[in-house]
């Protein structure tokens, strides 16, 4: 429930079109919703600016729909994470207007298309390979109200790449570079932009990049100082952070 359908709310029990009473009830789940397995953080988008995400990883169908069936009602959009083709058909059922983001694993409902961002986010891949986890970070960073370009397959193993792509993400306000292997990428894009840039490790890479942690290790130890780290795979932790950064104040 965001501050706009509080004041609705308030608005309609002063006018007299809701009594007292329903009020009372709609505020009591404001903090949140018990539904004995899963408490719903109704109050996430008053805090944060965007209801609570669903991660699909270690869920039930029957669950995720429950969950997502308890935030429509009181949000206009949804986002469920590490999800699967199985839970979209279920969720159409509930939202005609759900979208299943194949590549990202992700499921989206997005009544609220309010733009939020003071500029564009730029997300970068290295590889391929790495497009999943940057497609998690991009229809993240899209579903709360930012605009996205995508400069995907651009690593240090053919540098001149990144280069020529260079004014596709020159006027991003905030860049995530997705890299697995060494985790490269983020120091070089780092020192030739002047805005934040966040580094997503991917687990993509052979043995001795021990899942991940190679790259980890390499973009924690990076020697631009504008470059932060999330953790290994998180697109959407990434995608999520820059949307905070670059929100309009």
């Amino acid at each position: 429930m965001n501050r706009d359908l509080i004041k609705q709310l308030l608005e309609d029990a002063r006018a007299g079109r809701i009594d007292i009473d329903e009020a009372a009830d709609k505020l009591a789940h404001l903090p949140y919703e018990n539904i004995e397995f899963a408490r719903v953080d109704h109050h996430r988008e008053l805090r944060l600016g965007f209801p609570e995400v669903i991660l699909g990883q270690g869920k039930s169908t029957d669950q995720i729909a429950h969950i997502a069936d308890r935030i429509l009602t009181r949000s206009s959009n949804l986002l469920i994470s590490r999800t699967t083709e199985e839970v979209f058909e279920r969720i159409s059922q509930l939202a005609k207007d759900a979208e299943f983001h194949r590549e990202a694993r992700m499921i989206s409902v997005l009544r609220d298309k309010t733009e939020r961002g003071d500029g564009p986010i730029a997300i970068i891949s290295a590889g391929t390979s790495d497009i999943p986890v940057a497609e998690e970070a991009a229809v993240t960073a899209t579903a709360m109200g930012n605009q996205v370009s995508r400069v995907y397959d651009v690593g240090v193993a053919g540098i001149h790449r990144l280069f020529d792509a260079r004014d596709d993400f020159a006027s991003a306000r905030v860049i995530v570079v997705v890299a697995g292997m060494e985790g490269a990428l983020p120091s070089v894009v780092g020192g030739m932009v002047s805005v934040p840039v966040i580094a997503v490790p991917t687990s993509v890479g052979y043995g001795a990049s021990f899942n991940g942690i190679a790259a980890l290790l390499g973009m924690l130890n990076s020697c631009a100082s504008n470059v932060t780290v999330v953790n290994i795979d998180n697109g959407f932790g990434a995608g999520f952070v820059a949307s905070l950064i670059n929100r309009k104040r």
